[in-house]
């Protein structure tokens, strides 16, 4: 064994009895009531378990041990009536204990190394409780089919009371059941319905076409025809599903071929990943950012010595009598070239390194007012006309003030950059529903309908000089303090920033007053600045 995964072996073995600790008290508090209900003692025997089978996978590579504890935490939770993201997200805090003792105790140069193999670990016991719960869901539905059929043949005059246990049984599976026939929906349990957002009268003999993505629909119905064809016996496929509000989520599907009512018919277990696929993401997301905090680190160094040399040589031929005209215009043009690079790295280097927060009691007014007059200048620069509409009374929210300013910056200088000489941009905020809305509203140019879902991709820039990270870290700071942020075309054109902060606290023992609103105010910043 390498002598990286030995001292971590050792490192985890000395740390055992805290990280099952703060394990215990997080899964007590933070997964769900179901966690908090079951005995301490059982929970310190999975968790041991749990910690063992890790350890094992990580320095290791052995995951025999991993499958026993999985198989054995999956038939326990799934009996117990435990959902899926119930038990991943439970696996999930052994990643959240980790990461500081990461921090504190494990080299730079190996973290990145133990870090990926934390994710493999994780990205492997979660697919492995996602195929164990499939696995029951469909045992149980492919063994009450058998004693169906079994009833139907020898039993004739109770199949009224066998149908009835078998649609109990569809009603209580938390996955969607459907049964297509003709491409139209003949049947379908109550989960299928909320999944789609339909009642069961207006799911009945819909075509399942309607149900599926555009971009999907093509594969989907092509699956569904090679099985009546009886091509195949069943598939299973991933695609995005409609609900009634047009919107799309991550779905799966396993469709079997079968007989319903005395025609060919096609049977379906549908489930939502969406959770699955935001997990899948967070973990690529964190190996990327390691990734890239490895790689920022070991330039920084390197790129900003010289630059700062470069710097100083051009501030003293700046200021040499015997520099001028065109000799003078290109070092001046140089020295703000450098510039650039400089703020390029700290952009880099402010998106892969973690942040810490320090949230104190914040006025919005206050800070909207100390970004605009960072970009002044800028402002007035291209003329724009930056008009202000605040709440008459909007409460005090809990922020790290520094880090908001920061990402309000970003977004400003997104829409400064956007807009024509003279445009405008409007700023407007209130509360809605125990948020501080704020939406920045710019005339400019927009952004094109199929950049829309990449806009907050680190290093995704249509600009020629942009390097993709102010939206990122944008993001990134607005998420901290427990909010969203989103970006849409506006209604009479340009882009619509929408930022949302949440009035809760993100301290202990903090109170947040909400004063009541009414009514909007227009700011005297509706000059041009």
């Amino acid at each position: 064994m390498d002598s990286i995964w030995t001292d971590f072996e050792n490192l985890l073995i000395e740390s055992r009895d805290a990280i099952i600790e703060e394990w215990l008290q997080r899964l007590q508090t933070e997964v769900s009531p179901r966690y908090a209900a079951r005995p301490r003692r059982e929970l310190v025997r999975t968790i041991s378990a749990a910690f063992a089978a890790n350890l094992a996978a990580i320095t290791r590579d052995d995951f025999s041990e991993l499958d026993h504890v999985i198989g054995q935490i999956g038939k326990l939770r799934g009996t117990a009536g435990f959902v899926l993201s119930e038990v991943q997200n439970a696996f999930e805090l052994f990643r959240t204990v980790m990461l500081p003792i990461l921090e504190r105790r494990v080299e730079h140069s190996d973290a990145f190394s133990i870090l990926r193999r934390l994710n493999t670990c994780l990205a492997y016991t979660i697919h492995k409780f996602s195929d164990q719960f499939q696995e029951l869901h469909e045992r149980g539905i492919r063994e009450h089919a058998r004693e169906l059929e079994i009833t139907v043949q020898h039993r004739t005059k109770q199949l009224a009371e066998s149908e009835r246990k078998y649609r109990q049984l569809v009603e209580e599976i938390r996955d969607g059941y459907f049964v297509q026939k003709n491409e139209k929906i003949v049947f379908a349990n109550q989960a299928f319905c909320d999944m789609h957002g339909y009642t069961r009268s207006e799911v009945s003999h819909r075509y399942f076409r309607e149900l599926v993505a555009p971009e999907f629909l093509q594969e989907v119905m092509e699956i569904h025809r090679e099985l009546v064809a009886k091509i195949c016996d069943e598939h299973q496929y991933v695609y995005l599903r409609l609900n009634k509000a047009g919107d799309k989520f991550p779905t799966e599907n396993k469709v079997i071929f079968t007989q319903y009512e005395g025609e060919d018919a096609v049977v379906g277990i549908c489930r939502d990943i969406t959770e699955r696929t935001e997990i899948e993401k967070r973990v690529r997301e964190a190996e990327s950012l390691a990734h890239i905090g490895q790689l920022t680190t070991s330039i920084a160094h390197e790129i900003r010595n010289p630059l700062s040399a470069a710097s100083m040589s051009i501030q003293d031929l700046l200021k040499s009598a015997a520099v001028s005209g065109n000799d003078k215009r290109r070092i001046e043009i140089l020295g703000k070239e450098i510039a650039r690079v400089d703020r390029i790295v700290t952009e880099m280097l402010d998106f892969a390194k973690p942040m810490q927060y320090d949230f104190e009691p914040t006025q919005l007014e206050e800070l909207i007012d100390s970004c605009l007059d960072v970009l002044e200048t800028k402002i007035r620069e291209r003329d724009i006309a930056v008009r202000v509409e605040l709440a008459e009374a909007i409460p005090t929210a809990y922020l790290d003030r520094e880090k908001m300013v920061q990402a309000f910056i970003n977004v400003l200088l997104n829409s400064i950059e956007a807009v024509e000489i003279g445009g405008e941009i409007v700023l407007s905020a209130g509360e809605v529903n125990g948020h501080i809305r704020v939406d920045i509203t710019d005339n400019g140019r927009g952004i094109e309908e199929e950049d829309l879902q990449y806009v907050f991709d680190p290093f995704f820039s249509r600009k020629k000089k942009g390097t993709g990270l102010g939206l990122a870290n944008a993001r990134k700071i607005v998420e901290a303090h427990g909010g969203k942020i989103v970006l849409r075309p506006a209604v009479a054109g340009g882009t619509c920033v929408t930022i949302d902060i949440s009035l809760v606290p993100r301290s202990a023992g903090v109170s947040c007053e909400r004063p009541a609103t009414s009514g909007y105010r227009s700011d005297a910043r509706e000059d041009k600045l």
